[in-house]
């Protein structure tokens, strides 16, 4: 069976985004040659499930190519109906309808790259199998929390932490069945 895993970055006080959406703490762990493991786990997944603000965001800042390489299907989050434009589908029903519709299908793995409100509403669902999430050597002190409130507690099981020369931290776990 397919799993929906997040793959993240996040300050170590928790923040994905400074106020108004600013991803520039994230250049700290810039390093040539170093993806921090990125490319391995994108090549385990053929489906995106993501925010709208998020894919507006990088849409903007990197380009379509960085989701669409014309192998993926791709499910952007919106309250607001469009068109679908080749793989990349507008979804605005339920998630849990649209997880459990994707997880019976046969494929890859599927992976929410955010934001916080998609991260939050499969949090609440129980719908995340596999966390990586990469701590970057900041503490921002307010912006977008990775974790809301609201949501059962969850128990994790490790898999492995990585260090990095940058001093990211990456951390591995899974959801305990």
């Amino acid at each position: 069976m397919r799993k929906i895993s997040l793959f993240i970055a996040t300050s170590l006080d928790g923040y994905i985004a400074k106020s108004n959406d600013d991803l520039s703490f994230l250049k700290l762990v810039d390093k040539e040659g170093e993806d921090y493991g990125y490319k391995e786990f994108t090549d385990s997944i053929d489906t995106f499930i993501i925010g709208r603000k998020t894919y507006d965001y990088v849409l903007k800042e990197i380009g379509s190519s960085f989701y669409d390489n014309g192998q993926r299907d791709i499910y952007v989050i919106t309250r607001t109906q469009r068109p679908s434009v080749g793989r990349t589908t507008f979804y605005t029903g339920k998630m849990t309808d649209l997880v459990e519709q994707l997880k019976s299908e046969n494929g890859k793995n599927i992976y929410c790259d955010g934001g916080a409100e998609v991260i939050n509403e499969l949090l609440k669902n129980d719908l995340i199998d596999e966390f990586i999430i990469s701590i970057v050597p900041i503490l921002l002190g307010n912006g977008t929390r990775l974790f809301k409130e609201g949501r059962p507690e969850q128990i994790l099981e490790f898999v492995k932490a990585k260090t990095f020369e940058t001093g990211l931290t990456q951390l591995h776990y899974k959801r305990k069945k």
